[in-house]
């Protein structure tokens, strides 16, 4: 089931159990996603889906981390409360060894000379990854093998 319709349906129960925190972030996301194909003109396909949940989740992790910085710890706890439930419809993040497994794959393909190859390397390993991972991780983890080589 595609991602739209499974919110679609989370939203409908989240109604009948007068859930109201998931009904607000479920809303949320429904519009994010509608607005998105309403600028493609066009249904979304997975990936860009992903995409749009991906930009809220990480919206939500900058939110509760400024509500902390700020004073704020309960507006902090409902941001990181949404951020879970969007999750909930990310693919399952990749552990640190799948991500060295991907990492040693590309570079035995590629194998980079330099900085120079780092854009290559990088689109080559999120390709692969399909959104299984975080870009700031994997690009911190290109980086170091990079300077190490």
């Amino acid at each position: 089931m595609a991602r739209g319709s499974q919110i679609e349906a989370d939203l409908k129960a989240a109604l009948k159990r007068r859930d109201d925190l998931t009904v607000s972030c479920l809303r949320m996301a429904r519009a994010a996603l509608a607005g998105k194909a309403k600028d493609l003109r066009r249904p979304l396909e997975e990936q860009e889906e992903i995409q749009v949940l991906k930009g809220l989740a990480k919206q939500r992790k900058e939110a509760a981390e400024q509500f902390q910085a700020g004073g704020r710890p309960e507006l902090a706890q409902r941001e990181l409360s949404e951020l879970a439930i969007i999750e909930g419809y990310l693919p399952a993040q990749m552990g640190q060894a799948e991500l060295e497994s991907v990492l040693d794959q590309v570079f035995a393909e590629l194998r980079p000379q330099g900085p120079k190859d780092m854009g290559n390397v990088m689109k080559a390993v999120m390709a692969r990854l399909a959104g299984a991972a975080d870009g700031k991780l994997v690009n911190q983890l290109v980086r170091q093998r990079m300077q190490a080589s």
